[in-house]
């Protein structure tokens, strides 16, 4: 995946999130994270939405099976959407942190 689409993909993301209002106590992008316990917050508080995100889009899809009224197709289309383009960015969040721990690791003392 290149620079120009994972950018593409966290642009996404941000603006799913200010339309959902998922995240409620995230720090905006000029505050600093003081600290590990503050990243594993951090970290733990958008695991926590993407599985949210995922939960809700097999909620609707097992509604739209069931036939439940007022659940359409397009809905159904959009909430895997969002759960997909939100694993996606967990991964590639997950690889970058591995490359940066194997960068770290690999450097000379």
């Amino acid at each position: 995946m290149s620079s120009m689409e994972i950018n593409r993909v966290l642009e996404q993301i941000r603006a799913l999130q200010s339309q959902t209002k998922i995240g409620q106590a995230q720090p905006s992008q000029t505050q600093q994270v003081n600290g590990p316990g503050e990243f594993a917050s951090i970290l733990r508080q958008g695991l926590n939405a993407v599985s949210q995100t995922e939960q809700r889009a097999n909620q609707m899809t097992e509604a739209f099976e069931r036939g439940t009224p007022g659940v359409e197709l397009p809905q159904v289309m959009l909430e895997v959407s969002k759960a997909s383009v939100s694993l996606k960015a967990v991964s590639e969040v997950r690889n970058r942190l591995i490359s940066a721990y194997q960068d770290i690791m690999n450097m000379q003392l």
